[in-house]
């Protein structure tokens, strides 16, 4: 089966009474069962990994419907690659993570007490999945929800209608409804997603949906992550080859034709640099993508999308600035929603592409000659999702690491940070809250429960009241 034989809508018609029902189902399995063991958790990873494998052809072709077009190697790095090797990796560890911690006992330890944290599965975890990485997004999610024990409800964007149709029509086939259920976006679905009361929600997307997301499971106390984007800065200091710097930060930008939210939105570079700069793009972009219907140049998402970024390209050229198009021939084409990688010079302050995240394949160049200036420049703004510090000088980078706070930093590359399965992946402030990846994604949707065994003989006994001498005396010994 393909997913461009299902007609969209056809499915399944997602209600309110759906999602209600999906909840109670899976809460009710999650209370039968309160705590998958190791193999069962091994088991539904496995047959999560194994559906990502035996369908992977099906789902590329999927998410490059959703796009219009979507470089099917990029689908492949980004997408199949990173969940099936981010099976493997929680697959090596988790063992040692389900393992109860022991905890140094602080009070009366002398008698054998014992203190012990004991991860145990949260129950029912809800995720909002975006467009732009659906596979990934959804499945990395996956991945640590089951790890730690838990049932999952995922809904998929109202720009993956292709990929969230197959998901609905084939996952059965692997998961129960009461462990694992997709629902598409036909309008409301994601309000009512967000108002259910999960024992967690994921939610990866726009800051201004996040803050909706929050409000409303703030109404039942409900936990959330929330990876968010914002405009992640790259700074290229004066010691750093300039041409490996192009190279490594022009592959960041055009990966998805610039649709991430970790991608680098804007980069500084030393002012006497800049010329140099342009013309080695130039020569690497338009190698890596002779033209514009070059199949390894992804469109743009939707005639939305396309059309805000041309808008912010004009805006930024009547105000001033100087677009440069890296690639030869047209700078975009409307058929396709294709764009030509562009940098932009000497954009104006106010403009969308220095104001609002750009989402897109075009990069405006800062030119600067002091990090002082720099370090000032990136704190006015909210805080970032990550930071892109390029330099060999390692007291150099660190002061750019302390003094500029990010949810993450790539040091002389961009984004792989990301794709560190032992690293924890997460914002702070305006680009998000909570980590997931790594042992801190298993924690994220685990409780981590404390628990205080008592020894037989309890030395709690000597403070019983009525209060002694003895008493009195043990009291002020302890708070001397």
């Amino acid at each position: 089966m393909s997913a461009l034989d299902l007609p969209l809508g056809s499915p399944i018609e997602v209600t309110r009474l759906a999602l209600h029902d999906t909840l109670a189902l899976q809460r009710a399995a999650y209370l039968a069962q309160p705590i998958p063991s190791l193999a069962q958790r091994r088991s539904d990873l496995r047959r999560l990994q194994a559906y990502v494998r035996e369908h992977r052809d099906a789902l590329v072709a999927a998410v490059s419907a959703d796009y219009g077009h979507r470089s099917s190697h990029e689908t492949l790095f980004t997408e199949i690659f990173t969940v099936i090797d981010g099976v493997d990796h929680v697959l090596k560890h988790l063992k040692s993570w389900m393992k109860p911690q022991r905890r140094h006992v602080d009070l009366m330890n002398f008698f054998g007490a014992k203190n012990r944290v004991i991860p145990q599965p949260l129950g029912v975890v809800g995720a909002i999945v975006p467009w732009n990485f659906p596979i990934n997004l959804a499945f990395t999610g996956l991945i640590y929800t089951f790890a730690a024990g838990n049932r999952a409800m995922v809904k998929m964007s109202e720009n993956s209608r292709h990929l969230a149709q197959y998901l609905i029509q084939t996952m059965p086939a692997y998961f129960a409804t009461d462990k694992l259920a997709f629902f598409d976006e036909t309008g409301g679905v994601g309000v009512e997603f967000s108002q259910l009361k999960f024992d967690h929600l994921l939610f990866t997307g726009s800051g201004q949906t996040g803050r909706a997301v929050m409000a409303a499971a703030a109404q039942n106390l409900c936990p959330v992550t929330l990876e968010l984007g914002g405009k992640s800065p790259a700074v290229v200091c004066d010691d750093f080859p300039l041409r490996t710097a192009v190279e490594r930060l022009l592959y960041v930008k055009c990966l998805n034709a610039g649709q991430i939210c970790t991608t680098i939105d804007y980069a500084y570079v030393p002012v006497g640099k800049i010329d140099a700069f342009v013309n080695e793009a130039k020569a690497i972009v338009s190698q890596r993508y002779p033209q514009l219907d070059s199949p390894d140049l992804t469109s743009i998402i939707d005639q939305r999308a396309f059309e805000r970024l041309l808008r912010a390209m004009d805006e930024a050229e009547q105000g001033g600035a100087t677009l440069v198009p890296l690639i030869p021939g047209k700078r975009w084409d409307a058929a396709t929603r294709k764009i030509a990688p562009h940098l932009v010079l000497n954009a104006p302050a106010h403009c969308a592409l220095l104001q609002r995240e750009i989402f897109g394949p075009i990069l405006p160049l800062l030119a600067y000659t002091a990090l002082e200036d720099v370090v000032q420049a990136i704190n006015q703004r909210p805080r970032p999702l990550a930071m892109y510090p390029f330099s060999h000088d390692g007291a150099q980078v660190q002061m750019l690491i302390d003094r500029i706070m990010s949810g993450g930093v790539s040091v002389n590359d961009g984004l792989f940070h990301v794709a560190q399965h032992d690293l924890p992946f997460g914002g702070v402030g305006d680009s998000g809250m909570g980590h997931y990846h790594g042992y801190e994604g298993f924690v994220t949707f685990s409780k981590m429960r404390p628990v205080f065994y008592q020894a037989r003989f309890s030395a709690a006994k000597f403070l019983w009241p009525p209060y002694t001498t003895f008493a009195s005396k043990y009291l002020r010994f302890l708070t001397k």
